[in-house]
């Protein structure tokens, strides 16, 4: 049974490793250094030995193959260290540079040695010791056999050990090991991943109790004999890595066969049983062949090392040991893999079920039929026929769906078909839209409908003969019966009050409370208005925007504005009734921007005149929405309201707030009502809204706490967006504050949406997340949907699937465009269904998954305690992967830790998700901060959870200059930072640049104009423009991450071991965090250890 579709050989996932600073190291030819070596994890395959460092004394290895080593295999002289062009030091991670070839095994080798894939044999279990304890679980992760066929790089041949290294431990350095150096340090139980076969582990040997880690000498033991010996083709043994070109060889070995034993420190004897079939790997659980006997007892090296032999001890609990996080699964390395192999095809959409490339691969995608992964993104696409089957494995059925999605410019955005007055033909049962799965027949007079089995009759008007398949002759002429995706013209029967409707037109309403006007914020609004308000969006080639626009401006009370053309000077009434609101003009309210565009600018020269002296500090808010609502209403238009606030309302008025901020609630059962409205009153307000088609987009400027939680419900319930500028200071947050409006006034909005999901028979829409209100179970409500809002919807079975015919989704929306034009966007996306559980697991989307896991997580942050929250996404990934491990996985040793080929990353991206702000606050974390992530994190598309869980880390100065591409990313983690480096990282919300103290003086000179280090200013928000190829590669590159974003990323320059390093060292999300949160290999083990309780 293959549970991962055999992909194509993969760069390994390993390329040259990081060197921690600090960790000791013997150097090659005896020279001492100051780091550990590079290391390069293998294909995630085996279980990882030794996790790349050289193993312990007395352990020699065959090379994967026999042979001489691939050309790439870059081998240094005896003697000399061969750190490619990476000095002492400098950390190398990601894909390898040009200088340092990537190895790959030959072709005759599906999968390589290390980490060697779990494949299906008769398993000749050995004895190994007591089954490991719980207790010992954590020690014991670490052989973390993961299966996949990423190839990775075979040992040079005939290699050789220099002397032994201590390896960099992500503690800093492994405790003291267990009685027997069985494993390779610090190996914990293989991590096993499933491709090609499922997982399954030839002569599998339960872990050895303390499979964690021991210190193997540093110096001075004996150098062994290295073993040479030729292995069938497509053999090798999960030996540990030794891909890198710095494990120098002793002067030249001496060929041994496989299976004989060497002579000096004995390490573990080869495998004694029979060679499995060409193609698989032995199984190796860190030493070879059976258990082994008492070892001669060599004298330790140094104090503390473990001694090999005599009788091993009783297992006895030690400190927890440490993974080596080369070792375990990388999302740099799957991401890169992912783009070296599908980044060059085009995704064609014509085959039903296939699964798209990752979000962070550039790719074009050619429509045949189903609906670009830009528009639909599920988590798995074949999913279970039965619901029993979706029980077992807690795989969530679910699609992250972005109606409006931007198409890159190479890509054509969906046709418009009109069919005049008789509008869209559709099912008259299902009421489905006409689409490429719809079966035509009785030759063409009728059409089946491929979601409800239902006989229709063709319209004659839209008749057409069959060609000799069944298919219409003019489907390629028709976008509805051949693309995946397509828009229609909605008649007037789509509209509402069978009326077609009015262009929408935009209200900006202006806080002029002392705060506003004290920080300068709304001059420099007024200002930015005179010139923005010619970017409004317009349809395709249309000379100017459709859409009208208005003016407000309030504190306690509220002054709207007459700017009609006619007039000379604009003029102002103000409505201090704020209980009972209304709007007190019509006429001269909403205008057209280009006849009254001089009686608009005087007005925004005149607002920060009128109020330059005002003394008012009390605002009210809900009153403010109430008369921007009234005024669309009146209009008989949709629209939008763009509020500019600063502080919390408490002034007397409808939608009173206090402060309730009470940082004391935090971990207790009452920690949701931080999260929840504190009044009734903006819930009634926002479906008001909606019923009008009033969409609102709330920017905040708030000094302290101004109840984000409660002031964000209008725009989450009417799809809108809530920006957020703490302590907001013109001269350092004018370029954030004015890119996000520019963008936010500009962007193409669907007004006065309406949603529908369908699906075939046998599954159905049950729950829906995002920005949107729902007045039944069915229909998504949306005052407005931009480009960048996405709706997460959950399916569960109602019926038996079929594997014949699939699964069917139809995504409808209804809306009006910014021309005031009803049209009807529809996405189809066709799936496959499955009998057998591993093709579930073989084709799911782990980034699609985390997003929905997060949605998940933050809404039930509303109504339940944070820790149920935590424990119910623990316990859940926990039964997926048992479930995998049960099911599909051959059976091997309770001491692996196995994992899906598509899933080996859900464990670090689910981490990052428990050690977010909402599930796991730091102290520096308002409950303000917490409310608007969650709120912010509920709309948010699959690239962007995936970049703001697991942030990028690019290092600046290890890529040539001239170099025109992003540099490769590095692991999110202080191990990876060399401080002769400089860094940029960012999460789609923050953008650091990371100042190591021994950076060269050039380096700073180029990019910051002064002479040192220390002059460097902490906290620098921009750097300067100078005339160098670093500075402008540098301004390039952070101009080109903020392009890729939906929001500005404002600049923070963090220098080594300065007091804002704290915070940039919270977005390093595969180490411990201060709030308590787990390090990636701890989580790791933590998962292991409920997978096991699970399966026992």
């Amino acid at each position: 049974m293959n549970v991962n579709q055999s992909a194509p050989p993969v760069p390994p996932f390993g390329q040259p490793q990081p060197i921690y600073p600090g960790y000791h190291q013997s150097g090659y030819g005896g020279q001492p250094s100051s780091t550990a070596p590079p290391t390069s994890y293998g294909a995630y395959n085996g279980p990882v030995p030794g996790f790349q460092q050289t193993p312990p004394l007395g352990v020699s290895r065959a090379p994967p193959s026999s042979g001489a080593p691939p050309a790439s295999t870059a081998q240094a002289p005896c003697g000399q260290a061969a750190y490619g062009q990476f000095g002492q030091g400098d950390i190398q991670n990601g894909p390898s540079s040009s200088t340092v070839p990537t190895q790959r095994l030959p072709g005759s080798q599906p999968f390589g040695s290390p980490l060697a894939p779990a494949v299906s044999q008769p398993a000749v279990l050995q004895p190994y010791g007591p089954p490991p304890t719980s207790a010992q679980v954590t020690a014991q992760l670490a052989g973390m056999q993961i299966s996949g066929a990423m190839a990775p790089a075979p040992p040079p041949s005939g290699l050789g050990y220099g002397p032994p290294t201590s390896l960099a431990s992500a503690s800093g350095s492994f405790p003291n090991s267990g009685p027997y150096g069985s494993y390779p340090q610090g190996q914990a139980p293989p991590v096993s991943q499933a491709q090609g076969h499922p997982g399954v582990h030839p002569s599998q040997r339960s872990a050895p109790p303390l499979a964690s880690s021991f210190i193997p000498p540093t110096s001075g033991g004996p150098r062994m004999p290295s073993m040479t010996g030729s292995l069938p083709p497509g053999q090798g043994f999960g030996a540990p890595p030794m891909s890198q070109p710095n494990h120098v060889s002793s002067p030249p070995p001496q060929a041994l066969p496989p299976g004989t034993q060497m002579t000096g420190p004995q390490g573990p004897p080869p495998p004694m049983h029979s060679l499995p079939q060409p193609g698989y790997q032995l199984q190796q659980n860190g030493s070879f062949g059976p258990g082994r006997g008492p070892q001669p007892n060599y004298g330790s090296p140094y104090p503390g090392a473990p001694t090999f032999g005599s009788q091993p001890a009783p297992p006895q609990p030690l400190p927890p040991k440490r993974l080596d996080p080369d070792a375990i699964p990388s999302p740099i390395q799957v991401i890169e893999d992912d783009r070296n192999t599908r980044g060059s095809e085009p995704f064609v959409t014509g085959v039903r079920g296939q699964v798209p490339p990752l979000v962070t691969t550039n790719f074009l995608v050619k429509d045949q039929g189903n609906a670009s992964p830009r528009y639909i993104r599920c988590t798995s696409y074949n999913i279970p026929c039965t619901s029993d089957m979706a029980k077992q494995a807690q795989v969530p059925l679910a699609a992250v769906i972005k109606p409006l999605a931007r198409l890159p410019p190479e890509e054509a955005s969906p046709y418009v078909v009109d069919h005049g007055e008789s509008g869209p033909l559709r099912c008259n049962r299902c009421k489905a839209y006409m689409c490429p799965f719809m079966q035509f027949i009785e030759g063409g007079r009728r059409f089946q409908c491929c979601f409800c089995s239902c006989i229709n009759d063709v319209p004659p008007q839209y008749f057409q003969h069959l060609d000799h398949t069944g298919r219409r002759v003019d489907a390629y002429d028709r976008p509805e019966l051949s693309l995946g995706s397509y828009e229609f013209l909605a008649t007037v029967d789509y509209c509402k009050n069978n009326k077609f409707p009015s262009p929408p037109a935009f209200i900006f309403m202006i806080d002029v409370s002392y705060n506003a006007i004290r920080t300068g914020l709304v001059r420099l609004l007024c200002e930015e208005l005179k010139s923005l308000l010619d970017y409004l969006p317009r349809e395709g080639g249309a000379e100017e925007s459709a859409i009208h626009v208005g003016f407000v401006t309030y504190n306690k009370v509220l002054h709207f504005y007459n700017v009609k053309s006619s007039l000379a000077q604009p003029q102002m009434m103000v409505v201090s009734d704020v209980a009972d609101m209304f709007v007190p003009l019509l006429d001269g309210f909403l205008v057209n921007v280009n006849e009254s565009r001089a009686v608009i600018t005087s007005l925004l020269d005149q607002i920060p005149e009128i109020f330059a002296d005002t003394r008012e500090t009390e605002t009210v808010f809900a009153p403010v929405i109430q008369a921007g609502m009234e005024a669309l209403k009146a209009a008989e238009c949709a629209g939008k309201l763009f509020l500019f606030h600063t502080s919390l309302p408490i002034a007397e008025a409808p939608g009173k707030l206090k402060n309730r901020d009470d940082r004391k609630l935090i971990n207790t059962d009452k920690e949701k009502t931080l999260f929840q409205p504190q009044t009734g009153v903006y819930q009634t307000l926002a479906k008001e809204c909606v019923a009008q088609g009033c969409c609102v987009d709330l920017f905040l400027f708030p000094n302290q706490y101004v109840d984000v939680a409660t002031l964000s419900v209008v725009p989450q319930l009417t799809g809108g967006s809530v920006y957020k500028y703490a302590c907001f200071q013109v001269e350092n947050d004018q370029e954030r504050f004015l890119s996000d409006l520019r963008r936010d006034v500009q962007k193409v909005v669907g007004f006065d949406a309406v949603m529908r999901v369908r699906t075939s028979t046998g599954i159905r829409a049950v729950d829906f997340f995002g920005a949107f209100y729902m007045s039944n179970t069915t229909d998504v409500e949306l005052a407005g949907l931009d480009a960048n809002k996405t709706v997460t919807v959950e399916f569960k079975h109602d019926d038996r699937l079929n594997e014949e015919s699939g699964a069917l989704l139809q995504c409808a929306l209804l809306y009006t465009s910014c021309a005031g034009q009803r049209r009807l966007r529809i996405h189809n996306l066709a799936l496959n269904c499955c009998t057998q559980l591993a093709d579930l697991y073989r084709n799911c989307e782990t980034d699609t998954l985390i997003n929905y896991m997060a949605k998940f997580a933050y809404r039930g942050v509303l109504n339940s305690p944070v820790k149920t929250v935590r424990d119910t996404l623990i316990t859940q990934c926990a039964q997926i992967l048992a479930c995998y491990r049960k099911n599909c996985a051959s059976p091997s040793s309770a001491g692996q830790l196995i994992l899906p080929e598509c899933m080996k990353l859900l464990p670090v991206y689910l981490n990052c998700v428990l050690k977010s702000d909402v599930l796991q606050p730091g102290a520096e974390v308002t409950t303000d901060d917490r409310a608007y992530v969650r709120q912010l994190v509920t709309s948010m598309d699959v690239a962007e959870t995936n970049v703001f869980f697991y942030p990028r880390l690019l290092p600046l100065t290890k890529s040539p200059i001239e170099s025109t591409t992003e540099p490769p990313a590095v692991r999110a983690s202080e191990e990876r930072l060399s401080n002769g480096d400089i860094y940029l990282l960012e999460n789609g919300l923050n953008l650091f640049l990371w100042v190591g103290a021994s950076v060269q003086q050039g380096v700073v000179q180029s990019l910051f104009n002064v002479a040192s280090f220390s002059q460097i200013a902490s906290g620098l928000s921009v750097l300067p423009v100078l005339d160098n190829p670093l500075s402008k590669k540098v301004r390039g590159l952070i101009d080109s991450l903020r392009a890729q974003r939906s929001r500005y990323m404002k600049l923070t320059v963090v220098k080594q071991e300065d007091k804002l390093e704290v915070l940039f060292k919270n977005f390093l999300v595969e180490d411990k965090s201060l709030s308590g949160g787990e390090s990636y290999v701890d989580f790791l083990c933590h998962m292991h250890k409920e997978i096991r309780q699970l399966l026992s």
